[in-house]
């Protein structure tokens, strides 16, 4: 008797101290996206549909919403980046919006203890950015809170966020081509390396940008690096892109032969495909 009665008490003790561990309803979401030379990370959680009206009932029009569930949603952007047309310096923020029926207000937040929008503690002046964006619907229904990135380019992304058939979409721009350019100033001075010429050349190429600048950190990376089949055929992409045909077919030609000669097939393919597009 004595061993029911002490049994019956450890279980009762258990009961009230044990805790029993459930899925969460919003479950924490994490992204990171590599823009550029720059990356930026969201930390949210994803509430779903279930059933329910969202955006004009759930989630009232022309009131603050922490843009998720739980906690307020962050942005860490490891470098200056421009959001929705505003600068904002490198830290972690909170994410807030302002839900319309066809645009949103988008607000940066340097306060990110709150737990949700933080209510009376809120204070306008902690904003490091305020802007405002269209919203577009959708005749699909995105059932979980989806924040994330698309159109990812060298200089920039769209951010988009999506929920039920609502879709949001702010433009990212980052500040690549200012790294880029400093590194190409960088590196190009100094001493004769190969490498620093080609990759300037290549982003130039890539980027539409001067493609007679690009030309001259190509010829110069073929002196520097003259078995460099890899190089030349960069050169006359160049070439042909900026109209000479004559003189791409015969870099062509000169990369075709470097590549034969290291026994790279893949090149060889490659040189005459251009060479093709000389004629």
């Amino acid at each position: 008797m004595k061993k029911l009665i002490f049994s019956m008490a450890l279980l009762a003790g258990l009961s009230a101290t044990a805790q029993i561990d459930t899925p969460q309803p919003s479950p924490l979401s994490k992204v990171e996206q590599n823009i550029g030379l720059t990356s930026i990370e969201i930390e949210y959680s994803r509430p779903g549909v279930k059933g329910r009206t969202i955006f004009g009932d759930l989630v009232p029009f022309g009131e603050m919403w922490r843009t998720g569930a739980n906690a307020s949603t962050k942005i860490t952007l490891a470098d200056k980046v421009n959001i929705g047309g505003v600068d904002v310096e490198k830290g972690t923020y909170a994410l807030y919006t302002i839900p319309g029926e066809n645009e949103w207000e988008v607000i940066i937040h340097k306060n990110t203890t709150y737990w949700g929008t933080g209510g009376a503690d809120y204070k306008k002046e902690e904003d490091a950015a305020r802007f405002k964006v269209k919203s577009v619907k959708s005749n699909t229904t995105v059932e979980n809170l989806t924040i994330g990135f698309d159109n990812l380019k060298d200089a920039g992304a769209d951010l988009v966020l999506a929920w039920a058939n609502t879709k949001v979409v702010i433009p990212v721009k980052t500040n690549t081509d200012e790294k880029v350019m400093a590194q190409i100033e960088a590196f190009t001075n100094p001493k004769p390396n190969y490498r620093p010429y080609y990759n300037a050349a290549s982003y130039f190429y890539n980027n539409d940008k001067d493609l007679n600048k690009a030309l001259e950190w190509a010829s110069k990376a073929t002196e520097l690096k003259g078995d460099a089949f890899w190089v030349y055929h960069l050169k006359a992409k160049i070439q042909l892109k900026n109209g000479d045909k004559k003189g791409a077919k015969a870099t062509a030609e000169k990369s075709k032969e470097l590549a034969q000669a290291a026994g790279n097939n893949d090149y060889v393919a490659l040189n005459d495909k251009l060479i093709a597009k000389c004629k």
